[in-house]
């Protein structure tokens, strides 16, 4: 894949010049790997950004005993792995493959931040990008200690939709990567308990599902 073009497509790159654009991509580097594989790890060095190109991505983290917590599922054109730039100088998180063929385009945090430095319109992006993954922790963890699992699956799904969905007529597809347990590890209930509540929401005709995608009939409807 040609790096200057992938990085084109990114929103949060929109202000970059085409020569800015030119020499960032001489300093990425674009990178794949297959299913189940960690991009990084907790504690290892926050010293790289991540910009996805292809396939999914879940980012969480380990609990003392083992149990695995998803924080969110990244999809193409979305950054992750950024923290580093605010001062993190360790990984919190983890980051892992969802599907096969993942591509993502690494770029050194040390070589990104001048780009910030001198471009205003970028760094106030990336600030707002900041500002909007404080805003989906804090609206997240609301929903893990006020709400039941049915209103947790329910408000993911009609987040989800309003971000990547494909309208089809009334109906709206998502297209994912994710298992029944990575989106339990997200919203802090049982696997057995996600399957329950899909199954129930698909007997109500408000969604179908397979292992690729979700097709909600009608997003005013599900709730």
């Amino acid at each position: 894949m040609d790096v200057l073009y992938q990085l084109r497509q990114f929103p949060i790159l929109a202000s970059l010049t085409p020569q800015e654009l030119d020499e960032l991509a001489h300093l990425a580097e674009m990178r794949a790997v297959p299913k189940h594989t960690f991009i990084y790890m907790a504690d290892e060095p926050s010293d790289y950004l991540c910009f996805l190109v292809q396939g999914s991505v879940k980012v969480g983290i380990y609990t003392p005993d083992g149990r695995e917590i998803v924080r969110s599922f990244q999809h193409p054109y979305t950054i992750f792995g950024e923290m580093g730039l605010s001062g993190e100088s360790k990984r919190a998180e983890f980051a892992s493959s969802m599907n096969q063929n993942v591509r993502f385009i690494s770029i050194k945090t040390a070589d990104f931040r001048p780009f910030l430095e001198r471009n205003f319109m970028l760094a106030q992006a990336m600030f707002n990008h900041l500002g909007e993954r404080v805003r989906r922790a804090e609206r997240h963890w609301e929903s893990l200690l006020c709400k039941d699992v049915r209103s947790r699956i329910v408000d993911f799904l009609k987040e989800t939709a309003f971000q990547r969905g494909r309208q089809v007529g009334f109906e709206t597809l998502l297209k994912h990567g994710f298992t029944q347990q990575d989106l339990a590890n997200l919203i802090g209930a049982s696997r057995q308990t996600v399957t329950s509540i899909l199954n129930e929401l698909r007997k109500s005709n408000l969604i179908y599902f397979n292992r690729t995608s979700i097709l909600i009939r009608d997003l005013n409807k599900l709730n």
